[in-house]
């Protein structure tokens, strides 16, 4: 995938092909993703791990180092990843380090290499980039420690495993969203705020996007205005970035695919100064607090959840397999395949199924115990929850 951004501002009605779907991703690829900068937690999220990273639970199997990205534009890696990985690892009778790189891509390298010397029997990775993922993937490699991609595939690595939601699914549910909220508005105007050009997820999410919309911007049934990445998923920059573009674009949009809550947070922001928020569609990713807020009220359209627990639940079971020297245990829990276009090579992963959530659905999300209904039902949302028989 392009290190520059793949997904630049174009003109109206050109066709936009990423690198990756250039080398012929497969539509089953996978996923996610991000956040918004809210931080909550509940229900089966609730687990505890340690403020600094490492976690005892009686760990007699040994140690599993998880390497997470960041927290600047997403709260699920803390508020959620963390406390589920440890939990499920202690239960399994190993101890979890759990660190975040917090965005920089040399104390990523740093927490790796300190694992490595310490002997993990199994790494997770969640990487800010292919790059350096791939570089501590093949450093452990090295060592003899087995690495799993975890939520994000490196391109061009050599982990043997790879655990995430169906990606280019999650797209193709914003775009179904979008085109559902926008099918009685002929033509109308759309803007994209994509994620990051260095995130192969945000490669796939755009992709599904397109296999939805892609046919209604030829048609001329929707019109795309601009599509734009977002640098590093910088919130603030995505809001100013679609900022510029509705102001080039006269003021006028009638539809916005945002790639997660966070953004779609942003977006919304500049739609409320415009006068524009609850008129204008706009999708999501993540079912943050903020998301389900944001829809509850009707300024936000749609989300993508994916249940974390799931993801967190399955990495483990397979961190545990490999930490256990049964390959043939990983291989069973990894029925499906990624591709790599870059390594020229698939990959065995473990795709979950993400759900396109409303406001009808909103409900769901918060009987599944990923957020509190506490947390969402709370100041000028609150009638609508008791509407919707949320409590």
């Amino acid at each position: 995938m392009r290190t520059k951004s793949a997904l630049a501002l174009k003109k109206p009605g050109r066709r936009r092909v990423y690198a990756a779907a250039a080398l012929a991703l497969s539509g089953l690829l996978t996923i996610t993703a991000c956040g918004s900068n809210s931080s909550s937690s509940g229900g089966s999220s609730s687990a505890s791990a340690s403020s600094g990273g490492s976690s005892s639970g009686g760990g007699a199997n040994g140690t599993v180092g998880v390497i997470l990205p960041e927290t600047a534009s997403s709260a699920r890696w803390e508020s959620f990843d963390k406390p589920l990985i440890t939990k499920a690892l202690n239960d399994a009778g190993f101890d979890a380090d759990v660190q975040n790189a917090q965005g920089d891509v040399q104390k990523f390298t740093t927490l790796a290499d300190g694992m490595i010397s310490k002997g993990v029997k199994v790494l997770l990775i969640a990487s800010i980039n292919s790059e350096v993922g791939g570089a501590v993937a093949a450093k452990a490699k090295a060592s003899g420690i087995p690495t799993i991609d975890y939520d994000r595939l490196n391109l061009g690595g050599s982990s043997d495993y790879y655990v995430s939601f169906d990606n280019v699914k999650v797209g193709a549910l914003q775009g179904q969203g979008l085109a559902t909220a926008l099918k009685d508005k002929p033509a109308a105007q759309v803007i994209e705020i994509e994620g990051a050009p260095t995130d192969n997820n945000a490669t796939l999410f755009h992709q599904g996007q397109e296999q939805v919309l892609q046919p209604l911007y030829d048609s001329g049934a929707l019109k795309l205005v601009r599509s734009q990445a977002i640098d590093d998923w910088n919130n603030q920059k995505g809001g100013t970035t679609f900022e510029q573009i509705l102001t080039g674009n006269g003021g006028k949009v009638d539809g916005v695919v945002a790639a997660n809550d966070g953004l779609a947070g942003a977006v919304i922001t500049v739609l409320k100064k415009n006068g524009l928020n609850g008129k204008v569609p706009v999708t999501g990713q993540d079912a943050t607090v903020d998301g389900l807020k944001s829809i509850l009220r009707g300024d936000q359209y749609m989300t993508v959840f994916k249940p974390i627990q799931q993801e967190a639940d399955s990495a483990v079971k397979l961190a545990v397999a490999l930490a256990k020297g049964d390959k043939a245990a990983a291989d069973a829990l990894a029925q499906n395949t990624s591709q790599d276009p870059k390594g020229k090579r698939d990959v065995k992963s473990v795709l979950l199924q993400p759900q396109l959530i409303t406001k009808t659905e909103v409900k769901q999300v918060i009987d599944a115990g990923f957020v509190k209904a506490s947390d969402v039902c709370t100041g000028d949302v609150k009638q609508a929850c008791t509407d919707l028989g949320i409590s």
